[in-house]
C-alpha cells in the first residue's frame, strides 16, 4: 500500500476527524466526496501536515510519517486557490519546488519540458500568472505539484472554479499526467463527473467519518445506507421478495411490482436501488427490452448545464431521473405532464 491511515481523528472546531482508516495502492485515484463541512478537507491537510492528529496514524510506503513535518513526506498538495507566486514567471513557479532537490540546471529544465509539454502549457513558461486564464493557471499549479514526482498527490477542488468546458479539457490533461507518472492521487470533490471521468475508488465522508469506499459504479449503485444513497442522488425504494420467475427475483413495493436479477429469499424485505441515470423517460409507453416501467407524473424539472434532474411522482412512489435538456425539448416535457419511466431489470439492485 503506498497510504495506510488508521483510526485518525483530528479536531479543529468547526471541522473534525472521527476514527478515519484508509488504504490505497499505488496508482489509484482516489475521490473524496461528502457534505460541505464534513471533513474532506481536513483529511488532506492532515495526510499532508498541516495539523496534528488527536490519535491515530498516517503510513506512506509503510513509514509512519504521522510525526514528520510537510517538507519530508513526499507529498503534494493542489488548492482551488492555487496559491501561484505572482512575481514569478511560469517557469520559475514551476521549477520552484524541484531547486529544492535537484542542483542541475539541465535536469530541471528537462523535467519541466515533460510536464508542461503534458499539460499544454510549454508555450506559457515566459509568462506571469496573472496573465493566464483559470484553466491555465490550474494547469501551472497541477504542473508544480507533479514535477517533484511526489509519493502523494492530493487536490481539494482543483477544478471547481472552472467553466464546464475547462473542467472537460483538465480531467482529461490530468488523467493523461498522473498515468504518465504513475502518480496516486486523493482528490477532494463536490462534482460527480470528476468521481466517474478520474477515479477508481471513491470515499464518502460524513461528520468526519469515512461511511463507504468501493469502486464508484458500486457506491453509486449499492450505497450502503439512506445517507449515502441520497447524496449520491440513488433512488432507494422497500420491498418484499415475492417469488422468482423467469430467472428474475420479483419485488413488491406498496404500489407496484419490479423485476431485478440480484437474488434473494422468498418473504426477504429488501431495500432496491435505481440509479437515476438507469431510467428510461418517453411520453407513451416503448417497446424495449426494460422489465420495469410504471406511469408517472412529472412533479418538477430542476436544470443544470448539461443535464437536468426529474422529480416524478409514481402512485406513491418517488423517483429522480436525468435527462439531457435537449430531451425535455425533443419530447415537450412540463410539469404535471404523463409519462412513462423504464428501466432494466439488470439495473434495480438489491442493496439491503
Amino acid at each position: 500500500m503506498i497510504l495506510e491511515i488508521e483510526n485518525l481523528s483530528a479536531d479543529l472546531g468547526e471541522f473534525k476527524l472521527n476514527d478515519v482508516s484508509l488504504k490505497v495502492s499505488k496508482s489509484d485515484y482516489v475521490t473524496i466526496i461528502g457534505p460541505t463541512g464534513s471533513g474532506k478537507s481536513i483529511l488532506l491537510e492532515t495526510i499532508a501536515g498541516f495539523y496534528k492528529p488527536l490519535k491515530g496514524s498516517i503510513k506512506i510506503e509503510g513509514k509512519d510519517i504521522t510525526q514528520l513535518p510537510p517538507e519530508m513526506r513526499g507529498v503534494s498538495i493542489v488548492y482551488q486557490d492555487l496559491a501561484l507566486f505572482p512575481h514569478m514567471n511560469i517557469f520559475e513557479n514551476i521549477a520552484y519546488g524541484l531547486k529544492k532537490r535537484e542542483n542541475s540546471n539541465g535536469v530541471i529544465e528537462e523535467e519541466i519540458k515533460r510536464i508542461t509539454e503534458i499539460l499544454g502549457i510549454s508555450h506559457l513558461l515566459h509568462r506571469k500568472p496573472t496573465t493566464l486564464s483559470g484553466g491555465e493557471q490550474q494547469r501551472v499549479a497541477i504542473a508544480r505539484a507533479l514535477v517533484v514526482q511526489p509519493k502523494l498527490l492530493l487536490m481539494d477542488e482543483p477544478f471547481s472554479a472552472l467553466d464546464v468546458k475547462m473542467r472537460e479539457n483538465l480531467r482529461k490533461l490530468v488523467r493523461k499526467a498522473v498515468k504518465e507518472y504513475n502518480t496516486t492521487v486523493l482528490h477532494v470533490t463536490h462534482d460527480f463527473d470528476d468521481v466517474f471521468s478520474l477515479a477508481n475508488k471513491v470515499v464518502v465522508i460524513k461528520d468526519g467519518k469515512s461511511i463507504q469506499t468501493g469502486r464508484p459504479e458500486e457506491v453509486f449503485s449499492r450505497p450502503s445506507n439512506d445517507f449515502v444513497a441520497d447524496f449520491v442522488g440513488t433512488n432507494i425504494l422497500d420491498g418484499i421478495v415475492a417469488r422468482e420467475e423467469n430467472g428474475l427475483t420479483l419485488i413488491r413495493t406498496s404500489e407496484h411490482v419490479f423485476y431485478s436479477t440480484d437474488r434473494a429469499e422468498r418473504d426477504e424485505k429488501v431495500k432496491v436501488s435505481i440509479r437515476p441515470e438507469d431510467i428510461i423517460i418517453s411520453n407513451t409507453l416503448l417497446a424495449s427490452s426494460a422489465k420495469n416501467v410504471i406511469h408517472c407524473k412529472l412533479e418538477d424539472v430542476i436544470r443544470g448545464v448539461n443535464l437536468a434532474w426529474l422529480i416524478l411522482s409514481c402512485d406513491g412512489l418517488r423517483l429522480k431521473a436525468v435527462v439531457t435538456p435537449s430531451s425535455i425539448a425533443s419530447m415537450g416535457l412540463v410539469v404535471g405532464q404523463d409519462v412513462f419511466a423504464s428501466f432494466k431489470a439488470v439495473n434495480l439492485k438489491i442493496v439491503g
